[in-house]
């Protein structure tokens, strides 16, 4: 099994992305000030349930991957780490927005708010690729089954991840408001969560080559 050290590890990269600026913070932020706090959370159950579809198809998809070709296995925890790094990219190139600049969005139904929510959550390849690319990273075949360290690991990032974008729609306003009337910390969060990301890609990167 995955030990501890690895665990926490994974957890850290795991809250890392969860805070990191995408679709769903985006649409989460936008939905609760245009629509309110119970708009914001109907739509967050879409975005839950989204992260749970990625976590299956991923845990299965992953243990026939690594049956069936073990290089691409490799490729994918490669391809996470370049990931990491448009990541990192992302959030200090010119012109990039922070998330807590919030889109006008129309008001909804609670219908149309969960599958907005889903949809948003499913077609997010900030997620799709941190479940194929990133978490692969963590997973070690010498460690016991793949699958059952894929399911653990997908849902500890769905706890995390679900956890942080509720936090987030909650406190989407006072988020909101404090950055407006604080705009350079703005930039502050960008550039500090670019050289996290930069940081992180790096050193997976080395690991590559010295397991080379």
């Amino acid at each position: 099994m995955l030990t501890t050290t690895s665990y926490l590890l994974f957890v850290g990269a795991a809250l890392l992305m969860a805070l990191t600026p995408g679709p769903n913070m985006i649409y989460l932020i936008s939905r609760s000030l245009c629509q309110g706090r119970a708009a914001g959370v109907m739509s967050w159950f879409g975005v839950v349930l989204g992260f749970t579809v990625h976590m299956v198809c991923a845990t299965v998809g992953l243990t026939a991957l690594f049956m069936a070709v073990p290089l691409g296995y490799e490729l994918l925890k490669f391809a996470g780490a370049v990931y990491l790094l448009w990541l990192a990219w992302q959030a200090v190139r010119p012109g990039s927005r922070s998330p807590f600049e919030a889109r006008d969005l129309q008001a909804e139904s609670p219908r149309k708010l969960f599958t907005m929510g889903l949809l948003t959550s499913i077609l997010n390849p900030k997620v799709a690729i941190f479940y194929l690319s990133v978490l692969p990273q963590f997973i070690s075949p010498e460690a016991g089954s793949v699958f059952t360290q894929s399911l653990l690991l997908g849902t500890t990032q769905v706890c995390i991840g679900s956890t942080v974008n509720l936090l987030v729609t909650l406190s989407a306003a006072g988020i909101a408001g404090w950055f407006s009337r604080n705009p350079v910390w703005l930039s502050v969060q960008r550039y500090f969560m670019g050289l996290v990301l930069g940081t992180l890609a790096i050193k997976l990167l080395a690991q590559q080559r010295n397991a080379a």
